[in-house]
């Protein structure tokens, strides 16, 4: 188990280092979406190249932070039924869920893409707008960030079966009390108390 253990921490520390670099690539989207305007509004010019970049970007962003997400455990829950559990039963569910539903998902996904990817490569297919970029790149982002979200899955199957097995911690738990929202309220009433003193 501790060799399992061991891989899951090298996908995880895979998944973390990919989300917290791809965060930049929200600057690039924001930067080029500006200078699209500006140069659109100031000089009567603009790119479809400048539109395609940006969706591309948004693509890989969505695409390849999806493992990161799952490592988070910020992926959307709905646990009407579930949270009625005690948590060894929820754990159980989710091991079970990882196996059943997002592996084999990603497995088809993928299979279904691919051959799709290599014939955009092969045919160095372009955008069919005037000025577009080539296509595969972007193709290529939904194989890459299945394989992600399936190699987070993995590990997620690995830490759960530690924990079942009283060898790891909960995995479950976001290493925080507070979500996000809860954070920036807080935050934010501090600020308006600090500014009636």
């Amino acid at each position: 188990m501790s060799a399992l253990l061991r891989l899951s921490r090298l996908i995880d520390a895979l998944n973390e280092f990919v989300g917290r670099h791809l965060a930049w690539l929200v600057l690039a989207m924001v930067l080029i979406s500006a200078t699209n305007a500006v140069a659109r509004k100031v000089f009567a010019a603009s790119s479809n190249a400048f539109l395609e970049i940006q969706w591309y970007l948004f693509a890989a962003v969505f695409l390849l932070a999806a493992g990161y997400t799952l490592l988070r455990q910020e992926h959307v829950r709905i646990d009407v039924v579930l949270g009625r559990f005690q948590r060894r039963t929820q754990v159980v569910v989710e091991s079970v869920c990882i196996l059943l539903f997002l592996l084999p998902f990603g497995f088809i996904v993928i299979d279904l893409v691919l051959p799709l990817v290599v014939k955009a490569y092969e045919t160095q297919e372009m955008s069919s707008n005037a000025g577009g970029l080539i296509r595969w790149p972007v193709y290529a982002l939904v194989p890459a960030g299945f394989s992600l979200l399936m190699l987070q899955g993995i590990s997620e199957f690995i830490k759960r079966v530690a924990f079942l097995r009283g060898q790891a911690p909960d995995p479950g738990r976001r290493g925080k009390d507070k979500s996000d929202e809860e954070e920036l309220a807080a935050f934010l009433r501090e600020q308006a108390e600090g500014a009636k003193k």
